[in-house]
């Protein structure tokens, strides 16, 4: 009978090799899932994987892609290290997003400078806030944080489709649920004329940057680290468990804010009811390919959006439906989660007793 046996010290090279071997693993099976649908694997490989970043064009959408999943992908590892585990980011993004649509649509025609500052500061504002929701009921009550900042997803979409569809509708957007679209001073200036690659692509790096400093470099971070990989030895050293849990959603909610800002100040340019399109979802498995380091979530997030682009890049050249790319995200888990398991496990052929 074979089981599973605790290693007594998993390898930390092979801790840190895994997420390479899930990536390896992952385009291995892909050539399986091209032969499977009928498709010439290479053909399919070039396709999926070297023809979205062929050029500058290219290089720019995938950077673009990735600027969201960065976001919500940092904010999160900052909870996840200490075992505060936030699932929520969908619907924190989703209020970012709407905290900074509010401030744009109520100063709407504005010229002002300050009004994308504001925008900024309203989109961490919201996330933050809607995070405060599993956080508060977390520590008062001992509710579980999984499910509640879960379920407060499916309510944050429910209210940006009553404010598209109700208050917020354009009049003029011929019935289509979405606001007006923003005015110049709302929409993140382009850092790459003939691209459309904003400013949040340079925000998002100061906030890794800001992610790494403080998991890093500071007191309240480590503090996260010890509570993560030695609860009792934090207990003990009287490090408060309440603080924790909110520093992790509030930060994790702020960058998921920020991230929905981004998306309705940039290539966006108004709140619609599609705003939610799975960017807090996938970066949960951005963050732990990224190992929670700041620099791994970087390349896990372009990682990332390479699958997204290359799904769309598969759906428009070889006719395969739009859901190929998450088969791709789901292998990456899987092989993500099967190579820990052998980190951690070896497997032990056992003999039934007699």
């Amino acid at each position: 009978m074979l089981e599973l046996e605790a290693r007594a010290e998993p390898s930390r090279l092979m801790s840190f090799l895994s997420p390479l071997l899930a990536v390896v693993l992952m385009l291995a099976g892909g050539m399986l899932v091209f032969s499977a649908l009928g498709k010439d694997p290479l053909e399919g490989f070039r396709i999926f994987f070297l023809n979205p970043v062929k050029d500058l064009y290219g290089l720019s959408e995938l950077l673009l892609k990735a600027t969201p999943l960065m976001l919500c992908a940092i904010g999160l590892a900052i909870g996840f290290r200490a075992n505060v585990w936030n699932i929520g980011a969908e619907g924190q993004f989703m209020f970012g997003a709407v905290a900074a649509t509010g401030v744009a649509l109520y100063f709407d025609g504005s010229e002002s400078a300050l009004l994308l500052p504001a925008m900024i500061m309203a989109g961490a504002l919201g996330g933050a806030a809607w995070a405060a929701i599993p956080a508060l009921l977390r520590t008062r009550f001992n509710a579980n944080e999984i499910l509640v900042s879960l379920m407060l997803v499916y309510v944050a979409h429910l209210f940006v489709s009553w404010l598209v569809f109700g208050p917020w509708k354009d009049p003029d957007g011929f019935n289509f649920p979405q606001t007006k679209m923003f005015g110049d001073a709302a929409l993140m200036p382009v850092l790459l004329e003939g691209t459309r690659l904003h400013l949040g692509f340079a925000l998002a790096l100061a906030v890794l940057v800001a992610g790494y400093a403080f998991m890093n470099r500071s007191f309240a971070g480590f503090r996260m680290r010890v509570a993560g990989e030695a609860p009792d030895a934090a207990r003990y050293a009287g490090f408060s468990a309440p603080r924790m849990i909110w520093i992790g959603l509030l930060l994790g909610g702020a960058a998921a804010g920020l991230a929905g800002m981004g998306e309705v100040a940039g290539p966006m340019g108004q709140l619609t009811d599609k705003v939610g399109s799975g960017y807090g979802f996938a970066a949960i498995i951005v963050a732990f390919v990224g190992r929670l380091n700041a620099f791994g979530i970087f390349l896990a997030s372009l990682l990332m959006a390479l699958l997204y682009i290359g799904g769309e890049q598969a759906q428009q050249y070889l006719n395969l439906p739009s859901s190929i790319s998450m088969v791709f995200q789901g292998m990456l888990l899987f092989f993500l989660l099967g190579s820990d398991v052998f980190i951690n496990y070896r497997l032990r052929l056992r003999r039934r007793a007699a």
